[in-house]
């Protein structure tokens, strides 16, 4: 079921950093690029592909790693980051592979500093694209590549709005358009393991779904810095962008920037169509100085024909940790991650246990990728992947306002955390933390 809006049409490591400079960027608006395709869609061959990295924090870096391992016909050109510390950390690391360090060929002209760096690097003569930034920002940049005709990974989540969200769907409606792959980060379906359990989940070996849980208890991605760490020149914008994960405009909160893989196979499950509503519980238990983020929310979503999904979501230190996932099916139960072992397995009428090859899903993403692109049918992650990140979007409004959220409620909000415009020396209030029951539905 496709994720239409009904009123409005419109290595893994730590994440990244983004933006740096003077000036102002425009934020969701339409950008002015070269939409011809000839020169940068490569549909097949061994044409040399160019490709570009937008936020290069750890993630960004270990994306590159891969997309250069992806094809044997790729050269790293471009560099794009807001701080260049962060690009120089990412060169050097990537130099120093021996996998790849032949592949990368970025002058020091072509590493992009600042807030419009993402758009040079758009127009520096790359065709594939990595988007690594803060997902605040992934709308945006998705709308530039695919405007400008590149092929592109976007790492997950696509947004931290609903309004963000209606953009990539009308991003990835002219990506398809234009024949230009586009490549979720949302590695577990890419994973040799997951992809067979969710086969048989599909082809019954459960019987009936009656009920999913998806589990996502672990420490803090990015602790907040207190705020004795600010230095007196240090900007509003700077100081929200090297914190970036405790800001709900910038990570979307831990729901939507690390469970969202979780809420991903929730929606695998259900063959991507969305619940009809969902209702919510969570809070702030920890200390977190400055930042508006919970570090717990637990949802509860509805589906059609009486089916419940569950999703446990912590971010605290000291507590159980598990990422596992568990579909109650009227003949069995698949579960995933569930055990030491990590297995993949279904017990019940029928017991069935994943031994087939194990893969580097990171790397499977590019290999598909380039392979797609090389055949000239280009892979298109977008509708499925914007409906797993509306899902999360949906749990956290369910969290923060304490009420309950339909799916037209959730996609049609005009709630827009993301500013229009963003300028360095700006005022950047932060806003107060939600609190459930007073926080409205927007």
């Amino acid at each position: 079921m496709p994720i239409h809006p009904t009123k409005d049409t419109h290595r893994s490591g730590s994440r990244r950093s983004f933006l740096k400079g003077t000036g102002a960027a425009v934020v969701g608006g339409a950008f002015a690029a070269n939409t011809e395709i000839a020169r940068s869609a490569h549909p097949a061959g061994a044409d040399t592909l160019r490709v570009g990295l937008i936020g290069c924090g750890g993630r960004g870096t270990g994306a590159a790693v891969n997309a250069l391992g992806g094809d044997p016909n790729l050269t790293l050109t471009a560099l794009a980051d807001v701080f260049d510390g962060q690009i120089q950390r990412s060169l050097a690391a990537l130099e120093k592979d021996p996998a790849i360090a032949a592949k990368v060929n970025v002058n020091p002209d072509q590493c992009f500093v600042g807030l419009d760096a993402y758009h040079k690097l758009i127009d520096s003569g790359v065709d594939v694209v990595l988007l690594a930034t803060p997902p605040g920002f992934r709308p945006q940049h998705l709308a530039a590549a695919v405007a400008a005709g590149k092929h592109i990974f976007c790492e997950k989540p696509m947004a931290t709005d609903a309004p963000g969200v209606r953009s990539v769907l009308a991003s990835a409606a002219k990506a398809k358009e234009k024949k230009l792959a586009l490549v979720a980060g949302f590695c577990w379906r890419y994973d040799y393991g997951r992809r067979e359990i969710y086969k048989q989940i599909h082809d019954r070996a459960i019987g009936d779904i009656r009920t999913i849980y998806a589990t996502y208890y672990t420490g803090p991605v990015k602790p907040m810095q207190p705020p004795a760490a600010r230095s007196a020149t240090c900007t509003d914008l700077e100081w929200q962008l090297r914190n970036w994960y405790n800001f709900t405009w910038l990570s979307g909160d831990g729901l939507v920037e690390q469970a969202v893989h979780s809420i991903d196979k929730i929606a695998w499950t259900m063959k991507d169509v969305p619940p009809l509503k969902a209702v919510a519980v969570g809070g702030r238990q920890t200390p977190n100085h400055e930042g508006n983020i919970y570090d717990h929310i637990e949802v509860n979503y509805e589906f059609a024909g009486g089916i419940w999904a569950f999703m446990g979501q912590r971010q605290i230190v000291g507590c159980y940790n598990q990422n596992a996932d568990y579909v109650i099916g009227s003949k069995g139960t698949a579960s995933i991650g569930a055990n030491r072992r990590q297995s993949v397995e279904i017990t019940g009428e029928m017991n069935w246990r994943y031994e087939g090859p194990k893969n580097n899903m990171y790397q499977t993403e590019h290999d598909e990728m380039y392979a797609s692109i090389r055949s000239g049918s280009p892979i298109n992650d977008g509708t499925w992947m914007s409906t797993s990140t509306m899902m999360a979007i949906m749990g956290r409004m369910a969290a923060y306002t304490g009420q309950e959220v339909t799916w037209e409620q959730a996609i049609n909000s005009r709630e827009k955390l993301v500013p229009d415009s963003l300028d360095w020396n700006m005022k950047l209030p932060i806003p107060l933390m939600a609190i459930p029951g007073q926080s409205k539905l927007v």
